[in-house]
């Protein structure tokens, strides 16, 4: 069945002489598998390949069965021509640390557009605001995935519950059993993030880059402890070595 859908391209990897296979979050039907026949060909010119890169959004054209694994593309053209994100080094590290966290959390085939909504806004912000202003990229993704996907940290920093678990995904009023603690300030610093309005507000969000990858470890051990698919986020060192 001919089917129109938004998606964002999360891997490509190269088939046979002159095709792919990339795996596209869909508005429409989650994450889908898509071989892109002759792609690579000197005569398809190498742009079209180039719309196949991580991160890109696209609007497509999909012959869709429910029962295949592997999909079709009949036609796909870019939603938002990136102005800046594949060129400046800290928004593409930002981006493919993101895309690998989709990897690595979505379940195959399952409809997720709220998710997705997000996500697309997410990219296209992260292309046109200044670099200077998207440190806090990547907590707030990871944040608000977490959110959409079900593992929420409930409560809020106060004088009562100051201390954050990772077990419970909570804010608590006693110090957690099982490492990694938080500091006083990082607790109070990830309930601000916690509570963040939006893209325009993670600006005013000022902290050192140590404190925000603290942040960001204890949010990726959170998810590590509940879920079974997260393992190890082979981006996050060169997000870390870039980002300050």
């Amino acid at each position: 069945m001919l089917q129109t859908t938004k998606g964002i391209v999360l891997r490509s990897v190269k088939y046979g002489e002159t095709s792919l296979i990339c795996s596209i979050f869909t508005e429409q039907y989650g994450i889908q598998s898509y071989l892109v026949k002759g792609i690579r060909t000197a005569k398809a010119q190498g742009k079209r390949a180039g719309l196949l890169q991580p991160a890109t959004l696209l609007n497509l054209t999909v012959y869709y069965q429910a029962q295949k694994n592997l999909q079709h593309i009949r036609e796909f053209h870019p939603s938002h021509i990136y102005i800046s994100l594949q060129e400046e080094v800290v928004k593409n590290s930002i981006a493919l640390f993101s895309v690998e966290l989709l990897l690595r959390l979505l379940p195959e085939h399952a409809q997720q557009s709220e998710l997705f909504e997000f996500v697309h806004e997410y990219f296209v912000r992260l292309d046109t605001m200044p670099v200077e202003e998207v440190a806090n990229f990547p907590l707030h993704f990871i944040i608000q995935c977490s959110r959409f996907l079900g593992y929420d940290i409930s409560g809020g920093y106060s004088a009562t519950t100051p201390h954050l678990n990772l077990q419970d995904g909570a804010f608590t009023a006693h110090a957690p059993a099982i490492t990694p603690y938080v500091s006083d300030e990082d607790a109070q610093m990830l309930d601000r993030l916690l509570r963040a309005e939006g893209f325009q507000s993670l600006p005013a969000l000022a902290m050192s880059a140590q404190m925000r990858f603290r942040l960001l470890d204890w949010f990726i051990a959170f998810l590590q402890q509940h879920t079974q698919h997260l393992g190890n986020i082979r981006s996050l060192p060169v997000l870390q070595a870039i980002l300050h």
